[in-house]
């Protein structure tokens, strides 16, 4: 712009000699002033060249560096007719339509993987270089437990320990590790890194399990159960009715009670052994629920009576809060009574003597929940609840949560057991909305 300002100034002063040098106001010979005005053509000649071949095609890369600057990527430089110039305008217009196709690639692409992202059912969390969280896909919302993105935003994962459902702070960088929650679920957790700007940004990768576990899990148990209750009640059918014939013989024998006592406390004790095997069996066969409308707190209510014989007997307080609100589900009446049973049970035998379980309805949150003020539950057996036949009882056989597991799973419930900081132990299903 300097070169260009200085071409009009310089073009000015010479037309203004010229001029006076035509109309005879500066007195010289003739012979010079033809001299002076061929020399202000020669120079003005000059001038146009160099505005052409210099000034313009400068001017114009000028212009280039704007658009650069500016990153517009779809304007183009026009040609100046000077052939240097031309080569590096040819140059500047093909650079210009590279980026202008790279950028529209990483657009597409970006807006691709985000898509993707979104759509995905593994979680994602993106943090920051200081490993604050700054993006989570709507999975990762759902797996952690988080309604509000501003709870967790800027924060580390260290300091949300008691709100997030996993804890995934204590996962090395390129690590995977699978974790277990207090309803059964299980996650592979991963995490690693990505480049942004020459610097490593590290994520999580939250992938759910639990469909997976819970079938290779099924195949294995029912497999072994079919074939221990076929040898065991083969066998113990054929030792009872052997025993009965012996008893029935010995009856006509003179001292032979004794005998017969320990023979009978064989049969007896074959015939346990038979209905040990017998529970395992008839959770593999769980009936597949048949689902219709029910009204969840007409279904409590007409069982709070059955249930309350079981509480009385141990001085406990049983007590039922209705939402009234509360919709009708489609529920597998039958199924979920025994689930509803088997969750009382196991409360009742948590409180032992003297204590207190209510049960809520929530219509806002669509929940279910049972609450006792029983021993609790350790965060060491939390994870394992669920598991198949593990129970935290001397004498327990690990089917009641096995059973309510499966029934739920069938009705597509969330749940969680677990023991609270006030020292509740809340039993609490989320129904599908």
């Amino acid at each position: 712009m300097k070169l260009r300002g200085y071409f009009y100034i310089l073009t000015v002063l010479l037309l203004t000699i010229f001029g006076f040098v035509f109309y005879g106001r500066i007195q010289t010979p003739l012979w010079q002033t033809v001299v002076v005005t061929v020399l202000v053509f020669i120079v003005l000649v000059y001038l146009i060249l160099f505005y052409q071949k210099v000034v313009r095609p400068l001017h114009n890369i000028s212009n280039g560096m704007d658009l650069l600057r500016e990153q517009d990527f779809s304007s183009r430089l026009r040609r100046v007719g000077q052939y240097e110039a031309d080569k590096v305008v040819a140059i500047f217009n093909k650079m210009m339509e590279q980026l202008k196709n790279e950028r529209l690639r990483l657009r597409e692409q970006n807006q691709f993987l985000d898509l993707l992202i979104k759509a995905s059912p593994m979680g994602v969390i993106v943090l920051d270089y200081d490993s604050r969280i700054t993006e989570l896909n709507p999975a990762a919302f759902r797996i952690m437990g988080i309604n509000d993105f501003d709870i967790v935003k800027g924060k580390q994962l260290s300091e949300l320990k008691d709100i997030l459902l996993i804890d995934l702070s204590t996962i090395p960088m390129h690590k995977t590790r699978t974790i277990s929650l207090n309803d059964g679920t299980v996650y592979k957790c991963t995490l690693e890194s990505f480049i942004d700007r020459g610097f490593p940004r590290p994520f999580y990768l939250i992938e759910s399990l639990t469909d997976e576990v819970r079938r290779a899990e099924k195949k294995a148990y029912e497999k072994v159960i079919r074939m221990i209750s076929h040898e065991v009640n083969n066998t113990t059918a054929g030792i009872t009715s052997t025993l009965d014939t012996v008893q029935e013989e010995l009856k006509t024998v003179d001292g032979t009670d004794d005998i017969r006592k320990v023979m009978q406390v064989c049969i007896d004790r074959s015939y346990s052994m038979s209905e040990f095997i017998t529970n395992f069996a008839d959770v593999v066969k769980i009936p597949k629920a048949v689902l219709s409308p029910v009204n969840l707190n007409a279904l409590i209510k007409s069982m709070t009576r059955f249930m309350e014989v079981m509480c009385l007997k141990r001085d406990i307080k049983l007590t039922f809060i209705a939402d009234d609100e509360f919709p009708s589900l489609q529920l597998d009446a039958s199924l979920f009574e025994q689930v509803l049973l088997n969750i009382i049970k196991n409360s009742v035998e948590s409180i032992e003597n003297d204590g207190e379980i209510t049960i809520k309805t929530n219509a806002q949150n669509q929940t279910l929940e049972i609450a006792d003020n029983g021993k609790g539950i350790s965060k060491e057996i939390e994870s394992k609840l669920f598991n198949p036949f593990f129970s935290s009882k001397p004498m327990g056989q690990g089917l009641g949560l096995l059973f309510i597991r499966e029934v739920l799973a069938q009705h597509n419930c969330r749940y969680s057991l677990r023991t609270y900081d006030d020292g509740l132990t809340r039993f609490v299903v989320q129904f599908e909305k």
